[in-house]
């Protein structure tokens, strides 16, 4: 992703818009595969049927816990690794949608009422 620089003007607001729909679809991907590894992961190792697999993955994923008791070890160590996981993807998912907002406030912050560089 590539912001201005500081001594570049503000960006116009129809191309601001448009990064922030860029962000917003990267960061709606990056959910979606996260989430179609999890319920994979709950499918095939915890023997979930797709709709719970899909109730387990976005309540972890989301950081609400875990709905469906898991009995195997290894669905247990899937269901431990995955939510690791999903802490780091969810962060990282809000960081996206974040960084253009937070870049337009600290660049207009470090512009003159001129619109220029200060």
């Amino acid at each position: 992703m590539h912001f201005e620089h500081r001594q570049q003007r503000l960006l116009p607001w129809p191309r601001f818009v448009k990064r922030m729909a860029n962000s917003a679809r990267f960061a709606g991907f990056l959910i979606a595969v996260s989430l179609a590894i999890g319920m994979a992961g709950y499918h095939w190792i915890a023997k979930l049927s797709w709709i719970d697999s899909l109730l387990n993955a976005s309540m972890i994923l989301t950081g609400m816990g875990p709905v469906s008791p898991l009995y195997s070890v290894g669905a247990k160590l899937f269901a431990s690794g995955y939510a690791l996981f999903s802490g780091v993807a969810f962060l990282s998912s809000i960081g996206l949608l974040v960084a253009p907002v937070f870049h337009r406030f600290l660049h207009k912050f470090h512009l003159g009422e001129d619109g220029e560089a200060s």
